[in-house]
């Protein structure tokens, strides 16, 4: 269909309405909300409106023939002043820049200066435009607003602290710019907090978290230092200019001070204490992750030093917890890398001074610490649970050892003695690994004793009783090492498959001398060995270390000893030596 087909005729476009007069543009200008002014080629106001006038505190009529650089109310800088001399260059589209500035009725605001060309031809390259109009917009309640919601972002809502964001921009902002060269960090935790929000609950809970935060603004505003809360119930006040560890220790003890006073909260009245870990250090070469990293560590030692206290950050103290820390991370692969190695300490006969069985001992032959003992690691071990594998490898090569040397001298039988650590008991299935590895070395079950503290037995019920009287039935021989320290719980002793005792050297080592003797030790002894001797049991003592230890334990009664004073521990070459000799160390 045509136009002309169109049953409605042909359409009829509205009919433009009459052109505006430059004098409306003038009124629309005069009576905007919206500050304005037109500026020429050279950046002179021609015009502003009144809304300008009311901004800057002058008629709008005195503006015209001003420089818009002079304009101090609008607060232009030199950079400024350059971006708008593009724009009326035609160097570029438009301008525009945020500004605080002070209202001409005296209220400070937050305004939008913006310049743009008002639509005129273009000018050639190096010549001006014609003029340009530049507007102030007030955009304070944005900013506000933006302020509040920043506000709300940065600060915790139940204490109006700093929280872990703020706090982390101004400890990186203090690294960087600390007057004194140094910095220092108090981190703070309640003791027991948890349980004020389980028995009151946590409405209770917020109130004493914000009354904590009021008292350590008290203590930290005589010097300036910012609180925060970091989550939970742990705060940190940062020294961001210290002058020392020992304005840091003082704060902490007025911290302390100050929270160890009673609570009153909605007729609650609560007692509470905190732990603080303390750090102070020069800010160059220290980054806000290893300061936490610290602080962390400090604040830690504090709890296990028994809380309500503070503790001061100890180099040594970390280097040692770091060296824990790799060395536990390393065991498994040191294990597969075959770093550890055996050592066997004699067991004699205090009737006639003859070997009559040794005890493995493991060493870690570390490749950057040397050879480490079993207290450095055998601890870590049972707390990550490689003493399982471990002790399997330990139970495994001192049975192979025990079994060439009863191939060696099969007329001179030596028992290995192994400890056992109670996780292997429950982490595995020892009665199983203890069997298979007899097996597979040939070693007679009578030829093998494991060592199990006296805590780890007699503490435990169910499955470690069944396991230790699956390995008496199967020939094994139990002992109790370090006995007479830990629950010495007889009437229990008497229900355990145990064959010896191994008593703790703690009581051996009064016996030293005849000078040195504790009558109390010797009764001590002497009431254990009888006791043992009436339930069937042997008694070996441990830590024996001279010929005087030696004669009054054998006068006592003791069957064996092991100590220095007959050898320390020796490879197994040396162990071999001794069965082909008379068989004494």
């Amino acid at each position: 269909m045509t136009e002309s087909d169109d049953p409605a005729g042909p359409r009829a476009s509205a009919p433009p309405g009459p052109p505006l007069h430059p004098a409306d543009y003038r009124t629309a200008f005069e009576a905007a909300g919206l500050a304005m002014a037109v500026i020429d080629g050279e950046g002179r106001v021609l015009a502003a409106n009144h809304a300008l006038g009311q901004l800057l505190g002058s008629p709008a009529a005195e503006l015209s023939g001003t420089p818009v650089a002079s304009l101090t109310g609008l607060g232009i800088d030199d950079r400024t002043r350059d971006e708008c001399q593009a724009v009326l260059e035609g160097r570029s589209d438009s301008m525009s820049c945020t500004r605080r500035l002070k209202h001409g009725d005296g209220r400070s605001v937050w305004a939008r200066v913006t310049v743009v060309p008002t639509g005129g031809p273009a000018a050639p390259p190096g010549r001006r435009r014609g003029a340009a109009l530049l507007s102030v917009a007030d955009i304070s309640e944005r900013c506000d607003l933006q302020e509040r919601l920043r506000h709300l972002q940065m600060h915790d809502p139940v204490t109006g602290l700093p929280n872990r964001s703020l706090f982390f921009d101004r400890l990186s902002t203090a690294l960087a710019e600390s007057t004194t060269g140094r910095i220092g960090l108090c981190y703070l935790d309640l003791d027991g907090f948890k349980a004020v929000n389980d028995t009151l609950g946590h409405r209770v809970g917020d109130r004493l978290l914000d009354a904590v935060a009021d008292r350590l603004r008290r203590c930290a505003e005589p010097g300036g230092h910012l609180v925060a809360r970091l989550g939970g119930d742990e705060f940190a006040l940062l020294a961001e200019a210290s002058t020392g560890t020992q304005p840091l220790t003082e704060l902490a003890e007025q911290l302390l001070a100050a929270l160890q006073q009673p609570f009153d909260l909605a007729g609650q009245r609560l007692a509470v204490s905190a732990s603080i870990g303390v750090v102070e250090r020069p800010a160059a070469g220290t980054t806000a992750t290893e300061l936490m990293q610290a602080a962390d560590t400090t604040l830690y030692w504090a709890k296990a030093d028994g809380k309500a206290r503070w503790t001061l950050f100890d180099p040594e103290r970390n280097a040692s917890r770091m060296t824990r820390q790799a060395l536990s991370s390393t065991l498994r692969p040191a294990l597969e890398r075959g770093e550890f190695t055996l050592e066997y300490q004699p067991i004699v006969s205090l009737h006639d001074e003859t070997l009559t069985g040794v005890e493995a001992l493991v060493r870690w032959r570390h490749p950057r610490l040397g050879t480490l003992a079993p207290n450095r690691f055998i601890g870590l071990a049972e707390e990550n649970g490689a003493i399982v594998p471990l002790g399997r490898w330990i139970l495994a090569e001192s049975c192979r050892q025990a079994r060439r040397w009863h191939l060696e001298q099969p007329g001179r039988p030596l028992y290995v003695s192994v400890n056992v650590a109670v996780r292997q008991v429950w982490d595995s299935d020892l009665v199983a690994d203890v069997a298979a590895i007899l097996e597979e070395t040939g070693l007679p079950p009578g030829l093998l004793q494991l060592e199990l503290t006296e805590s780890a037995v007699m503490g435990s019920a169910g499955r470690p009783i069944k396991a230790l009287q699956a390995l008496s039935d199967m020939g094994v021989r139990i002992a109790i090492d370090d006995f007479g320290t830990g629950y010495s719980n007889l009437a229990y002793l008497s229900r355990l498959p145990v064959r010896g005792l191994k008593l703790d050297g703690t009581f051996v080592r009064g016996f030293r001398t005849a000078r040195s003797l504790n009558p109390a030790d010797e009764t001590i002894v002497t009431s254990l060995v009888q006791l043992a001797h009436n339930l069937g049991l042997t008694v070996t003592a441990e830590c024996v270390e001279g010929p005087a230890q030696a004669d009054r334990l054998r006068r006592i009664g003791c069957d064996t000893g092991q100590g220095w004073h007959y050898s320390k521990p020796v490879p197994a070459d040396r162990i071999s030596q001794l069965l082909v000799s008379d068989g004494s160390p």
